[in-house]
């Protein structure tokens, strides 16, 4: 195990010092984008003004002949775009594929200046982190890159389940984790084929009776895993986030399925499909009513401590504690939501 005092030391000569803290920033929806199609990459300086962050796909989804396509897409993408305050990422391919080396070498040779998160599909352990950690210190002193490229990784393997709390503890490069759901359940042997949201067979019954009908309750299929991400995720300062939901006709399962991962502690999720990217921004945004009252209990206890009693509810450190979380996350959006940010000062 590596010493303490060597956690936050540069893996190469001449790369930059890792970060001690995770950037703040507001990442309620990462967009996916192929791109390897001109047509997508040309809306590009639309998308950057509505999204949080916009992420280029160069993994699943992505047809093998495509591949080097779309990562020099992802590069030219990269060099002609100012994305501001958007963040800019990519998803590689695994790193037992043939295209994952070439895919790091050159992304970061090439943008890695803009370059803010890698995500790292299918990861198992500590040592997919290990190894990205290393070559891409060594990449950076290589390049000159001024700030240390942060990593991203999907949960989408048992052994990667198995293995969450090191995967979070790996490298100060980690910036988070996102479920992986459709990967994750083939790992797993589920029987299901849909991407994220529930199942119609995976409920319980409530208890027979004589008469009437007995009614049946459709469960979480996913409940555990991001429960177990968070509190991984959340132990080591880290970010987790919800995936992919895949059907794309549903908007109501899709905005129930984001909302569970909002209120267990998700910071955002994948959006897909331009449809989502409203659905995530209203769900991963507090609602002005709990600003409001957050607000109420941080101005009545300005220290955090003692008890005060506001709408006949008493309010201490714990709700104080909840109520700055809501209020710090309300505070991010006013920077990129001016809507949002008139609402919350009402």
């Amino acid at each position: 195990m590596k010493s303490p005092k060597a956690f936050f030391k540069p893996l190469a000569l001449g790369a930059p010092a890792p970060l001690k803290e995770t950037p703040v920033a507001l990442e309620r929806m990462i967009h996916f984008v192929p791109p390897h199609i001109e047509k997508v990459r040309a809306k590009i300086p639309q998308l950057i003004n509505q999204v949080d962050v916009i992420l280029g796909n160069l993994e699943d989804a992505i047809p093998a002949d495509k591949k080097l396509e779309a990562r020099a897409g992802f590069i030219e993408m990269a060099k002609e775009n100012d994305f501001g305050k958007t963040g800019l990422w990519v998803r590689i391919n695994a790193l037992e594929s043939p295209w994952a080396l070439d895919d790091i070498c050159e992304l970061v040779a090439n943008c890695g200046d803009q370059l803010d998160v890698i995500m790292v599909p299918k990861v198992n352990g500590p040592w997919d982190i290990h190894y990205m950690d290393q070559l891409l210190a060594q990449l950076e002193a290589r390049n000159n890159i001024q700030r240390p490229i942060l990593l991203h990784a999907i949960l989408e393997t048992a052994e990667g389940v198995n293995n969450v709390e090191a995967i979070a503890a790996a490298s100060p490069r980690m910036h988070g984790m996102s479920l992986g759901p459709a990967d994750l359940a083939a790992s797993r042997g589920m029987k299901t084929t849909r991407v994220g949201g529930g199942h119609p067979d995976y409920k319980v019954l409530a208890d027979s009776m004589s008469e009437g009908t007995r009614f049946g309750y459709q469960q979480d299929l996913w409940h555990y895993t991001i429960a177990k991400m968070v509190d991984a995720c959340m132990a080591n300062g880290i970010k987790a986030f919800y995936g992919p939901f895949g059907d794309f006709s549903d908007p109501e399962a899709c905005e129930s399925q984001f909302r569970n991962a909002f209120l267990m502690g998700c910071l955002g999720t994948w959006t897909l499909h331009p449809s989502q990217i409203d659905i995530a921004k209203t769900v991963f945004s507090p609602d002005p009513e709990e600003v409001l009252f957050a607000r109420r209990i941080l101005e009545a206890m300005p220290d955090g401590s003692g008890a005060v009693m506001i709408d006949g509810k008493m309010q201490d450190d714990a709700t104080w504690k909840q109520a700055k979380v809501i209020n710090d996350l309300a505070e991010l959006v006013c920077t990129k939501d001016p809507d949002l940010a008139a609402r919350y000062s009402n």
